[in-house]
């Protein structure tokens, strides 16, 4: 199937493109490189940020697993495929853990195998839905056959939310996700804020709307706003490699890192 029969409009800039350019990967083209340059000279602390962020997955994932016991996750906005994925975080920890995999993008969805490795005793599964298509989620069939509902379940959205600038919509959607969760389940999230360097932040963020992509970065208070109704775990929300840092997060210059995360759970 060529490029066009997939509609990955090759010349216009994506976002999940040009993320995994900035981390070094090789699903990407031209479009996204220019657009990607053109980003960071406003953003020059961008590509630490990005990599500090799939550093929090990953430790958030292995604490989900490790410290909760959570062996189903549900990840949207997967993004391209970046070892380690979240599946093999956490099957490392518990090889009977379950993920599917939830993206809309169709280059996600031409390297969706490389996502679908599992251990023998658990399971990963991919479903081609859009974020703000909660209820197509919830319904899918594919959904219910890998996840027990009735058992907790992590739900990840990392590095998704900047890309919906209706703080409202944001919390319709996290909150239509999280009602049929069990008690027990989590919310782990991460998302492009202003505080730690607000100008840099957002003439980055101007940037990327420039190039077509709309995009928003808030303040800690409003995104502690999208874990209402749930209780939120320590550290709280922080920049994320003040999230149970390892040596490598520690030693990271605050002003270099514009994305906070954090989890909640559901009880």
């Amino acid at each position: 199937m060529t490029d066009s029969e997939l509609n990955l409009q090759t010349g216009i800039p994506h976002s999940a493109r040009i993320y995994d350019y900035i981390l070094g990967g090789k699903d990407n083209y031209p479009a996204d490189r220019a657009a990607a340059a053109s980003i960071v000279e406003d953003w020059p602390n961008l590509p630490t940020s990005m990599r500090a962020n799939r550093k929090f997955m990953a430790r958030m994932a292995h604490h989900l697993a490790a410290e909760h016991g959570i062996r189903q996750f549900l990840d949207i906005g997967t993004g391209l495929p970046t070892s380690p994925n979240l599946h093999e975080v956490v099957q490392a920890v518990a090889p009977e853990s379950r993920v599917v995999y939830v993206d809309n993008d169709p280059i996600v969805l031409v390297h969706a195998r490389a996502l679908l490795t599992s251990t023998p005793e658990g399971r990963t599964g991919y479903l081609d839905a859009d974020f703000r298509d909660s209820d197509a989620i919830l319904e899918s069939g594919r959904l219910r056959d890998y996840l027990d509902l009735d058992r907790p379940v992590a739900l990840s959205l990392i590095a998704i939310l900047h890309f919906i600038v209706d703080d409202a919509e944001v919390r319709r959607i996290i909150n239509r996700l999280m009602e049929p969760l069990a008690p027990g389940s989590i919310l782990a999230l991460s998302t492009t804020t202003l505080d730690n360097n607000p100008e840099v932040v957002a003439a980055g963020v101007a940037a990327y709307n420039a190039h077509g992509i709309p995009t928003v970065a808030r303040t800690k208070s409003e995104v502690e706003t999208f874990f209402n109704g749930l209780e939120i775990l320590d550290p709280g929300v922080v920049p994320v490699h003040h999230w149970h840092p390892d040596q490598e997060a520690a030693a990271l210059d605050d002003a270099q890192v514009t994305i906070h995360g954090g989890i909640a759970v559901k009880n």
